[in-house]
């Protein structure tokens, strides 16, 4: 059996990280969780704002730690679809990494702000009748706290671009 690798993505709403995830456990036949699912099934209708998504995000990664930690120690591939936008949201990630002592790809999406603004139109186009969708003034609230990856960081970055009009471009 191959080791274990955890997978896990950074990039703008609406960058494309959870088709990214989807493509990644499959190719790695990885099991995917994601973040956005918990959230919806535990906590539904109880994030108005910011410090409402922190705190059951927080609860969330609180619950599922060990057993992410458990499934990588035993030879379990991992995508995670949960968002490593920040350092802070990023320690987490690090924490599973060295606690399971295993390899890691970070898949950073660089994305402008303008593609994503024209997939979160597209994406909240596509939603049911009264479901919940994301502004541009949100998407603009929220990506004033975006901080991409650094070195210093120490990990181990793939490096997803993509503009307008152009297809996706890695960089290892």
């Amino acid at each position: 059996m191959a080791a274990a690798v955890l997978h896990f993505l950074c990039g703008k709403m609406a960058a494309g990280k959870s088709t990214l995830a989807r493509q990644l456990a499959h190719e790695h036949k990885a099991v995917l969780l994601s973040e956005d699912h918990f959230l919806a099934i535990l906590f539904p209708g109880e994030i108005h704002s910011i410090a409402d998504y922190v705190r059951y995000s927080s609860r969330v990664k609180d619950a599922l730690s060990q057993h992410i930690v458990s499934m990588l120690r035993s030879g379990i591939p991992v995508v995670l679809d949960f968002p490593a936008n920040t350092r802070r949201q990023r320690q987490w990630f690090r924490q599973l990494v060295d606690d399971a002592q295993v390899a890691h790809q970070l898949h950073y999406l660089e994305v402008p702000d303008e593609v994503c603004k024209t997939q979160l139109k597209e994406r909240s186009r596509n939603l049911p009748p009264g479901a919940p969708f994301t502004s541009e003034a949100e998407f603009d609230a929220i990506t004033k706290y975006f901080e991409p990856p650094l070195a210093e960081e120490a990990f181990n970055v793939r490096v997803v671009t993509r503009g307008n009009g152009e297809a996706g471009h890695v960089q290892a």
